[in-house]
């Protein structure tokens, strides 16, 4: 007699998005909005190369009913807001220093296609660092963003080499 149940893609799909996506975010908070499940969910980020550096990131994390009802089941909101402070001594470490930045934090806002990035950019001239909180999609990219700065002018800033 076999008793192995298959479970329906849905249920694996469904399992996989409760799954946490990040690594070295901690969630410090969960607030309930609205009665279909919709929650904002904050998380701090330490970002992995500039020691002292703490990151807060809000996010709307839709509840099952509002996926059904709007038709986004494997998707949430592009929305975020960010701020980023001085936690401790300041070392920075091997940072990329051009236009582009570098990627500190990523966490899936979708199955596939959607993520929730965090992208530090040294402005040198200003001696500041810049985070910027964006979603990233392959298609149909979003103008939704927040930054939030950490000025080093005046500070006792270590450069690791």
């Amino acid at each position: 007699m076999n008793t192995h149940k298959t479970r329906s893609p849905h249920f694996v799909i469904a399992m996989l998005c409760a799954l946490p996506m990040v690594v070295g975010a901690d969630e410090i908070g969960d607030v309930n909005v609205d009665w279909l499940g919709g929650d904002i969910k904050i998380e701090a980020v330490e970002d992995p190369k500039v020691q002292g550096v703490t990151c807060h990131i809000s996010y709307f994390d839709r509840g099952l009913i509002d996926r059904v009802r709007n038709g986004e089941i494997f998707s949430d909101p592009s929305n975020s807001s960010i701020a980023c402070r001085q936690t401790g001594p300041i070392v920075i470490g091997d940072i990329e220093l051009d236009d582009g930045g570098e990627n500190v934090f990523s966490k899936r806002t979708s199955l596939i296609w959607k993520s929730l990035q965090v992208t530090r950019i040294y402005d040198e001239e200003h001696e500041t660092l810049v985070y910027l909180s964006h979603a990233s999609q392959v298609k149909d990219g979003s103008a939704k963003m927040a930054i939030s700065t950490i000025p080093l002018f005046g500070q006792d800033v270590t450069w690791a080499e």
